[in-house]
């Protein structure tokens, strides 16, 4: 695994949304699905608002690979799970004040237990 470039960091961070497809068996990349990202640190996280059982999710859940399109970056990703208790805090303060100017409705969504519950790490994959 590589690490981010301040440069692409700066990117993701000022995305509005990232365009992200996590990697089938054969190494093909699944359909892109349209999310949002936060920065905390150096580190990126996303999460899916239907918890779990999102088919973006699942699918990053069974080849932790995948690719990410958000700011003019393009890059292939590893997905990891975020330990509960950790950063959570930190990620729901990062959703809230990036994503402020949307209704609280649609922030919130990101906030939930069940949301929590699915969110990942994105980390370049440099293979």
């Amino acid at each position: 695994m590589g690490e981010w470039t301040s440069e692409e960091l700066s990117k993701i961070e000022t995305a509005e949304e990232l365009k992200i497809a996590s990697m089938r068996r054969d190494g093909t990349l699944r359909k892109t699905v349209t999310i949002w990202v936060v920065r905390c640190g150096d580190q990126l996280y996303v999460r899916s608002v239907n918890g779990p059982n999102g088919a973006w999710f699942r699918g990053a859940q069974k080849r932790h690979r995948g690719h990410i399109r958000p700011g003019g970056v393009r890059k292939d990703v590893s997905f990891a799970a975020v330990d509960p208790g950790g950063v959570e805090e930190e990620i729901d303060a990062a959703y809230r004040a990036k994503y402020r100017r949307y209704p609280t409705s649609l922030v919130d969504a990101v906030l939930t237990p069940r949301a929590r519950a699915a969110t990942l790490e994105l980390m370049p994959d440099d293979q």
